[in-house]
């Protein structure tokens, strides 16, 4: 009888993923007797992790802080994707044992945007007709990010971060379309931008709020922030009051974590309103 197929997620620490409940929510709905599981493994345990996870009856799992950027260097081969944003989260196994890196937090984000503005979002919110987005922050996050718009065909992003230097290694990604801006300059950026992404933990829980007056943004224009705890960040909270379309950061959570399930399981699962749900439940709780 073949073995029940094991996925996990791995992080130092562990406790407060919420990848499990995402997962075992979809093995139940689809009636599959897979399992996933926490793992928790210290950096210095890491790279032995990744060498013995299959001997243990894993075919698979998701990477999450802090050992994204030791995957990217520890992994057999690599997505175009991953090699772009320099970090994975989500690890396979091909048939000869070869161990796979993917990054599917770029893919994650854009498949929340059109779910929650729609397939047209870059038409209507004036992105694909000379206005820029714009990125606050320039870490790990802000990178997927970059690269799923660029993937998406977007023509001009611009990035913003109080180290300088951080946002113009994102230029890097493509020169003729990724510029870095000063975080002083943001109200005249602002005043011609389609798409405003908050990746900093600027307005995460107990810490301090991200401080931005919105009203330059154009009408029509949409705020998306990669925080999900709380949901309703005051960055979302001052876009409701200018009546902008507000994207909370939960959605690219779920979304990222479709393309790993179906690796591993054999079922592309879909993000649900009964999905969410459990999840917001699940953190309210917590509060």
């Amino acid at each position: 009888m073949p073995a029940l197929p094991k996925a996990f997620v791995v992080g130092h620490p562990i406790a407060h993923s919420r990848s499990p409940l995402i997962h075992g929510h979809w093995l139940a709905a689809h009636g599959l007797a897979g399992r996933y599981e926490r793992i928790d493994v210290a950096p210095e345990g890491f790279a032995d992790f990744l060498r013995g996870f299959a001997e243990a009856g894993f075919v698979g799992g998701n990477v999450t802080i802090p050992h994204k950027e030791a995957a990217f260097r520890l992994v057999d081969h690599l997505t175009p994707r991953a090699r772009r944003i320099g970090a994975v989260n989500t690890l396979s196994l091909d048939g000869d044992g070869r161990l796979h890196g993917d990054n599917t937090d770029a893919p994650g984000f854009i498949a929340h945007l059109d779910a929650s503005l729609g397939a047209e979002w870059p038409v209507s919110t004036g992105t694909a007709a000379g206005r820029a987005a714009v990125i606050l922050g320039a870490g790990g996050a802000a990178r997927a990010i970059v690269v799923g718009l660029l993937d998406r065909g977007l023509s001009r992003i611009l990035v913003a971060n109080r180290t300088a230097e951080r946002a113009g290694a994102l230029r890097d990604l493509d020169p003729e379309r990724v510029a870095s801006v000063e975080w002083e300059a943001l109200p005249d950026h602002l005043a011609e931008a389609g798409l405003l992404v908050n990746t900093t933990s600027l307005g995460m829980g107990s810490g301090p709020p991200l401080v931005l007056d919105l009203s330059p943004l154009p009408a029509g224009a949409a705020v998306a922030d990669a925080v999900y705890v709380p949901l309703e960040t005051p960055l979302l909270a001052a876009a409701r009051v200018r009546g902008l379309a507000a994207v909370d950061g939960l959605g690219m959570l779920l979304h990222q974590a479709v393309p790993g399930f179906a690796r591993w399981f054999g079922v592309t699962p879909r993000v649900t309103p009964e999905l969410r749900a459990l999840v917001v439940a699940d953190i309210e709780g917590r509060r």
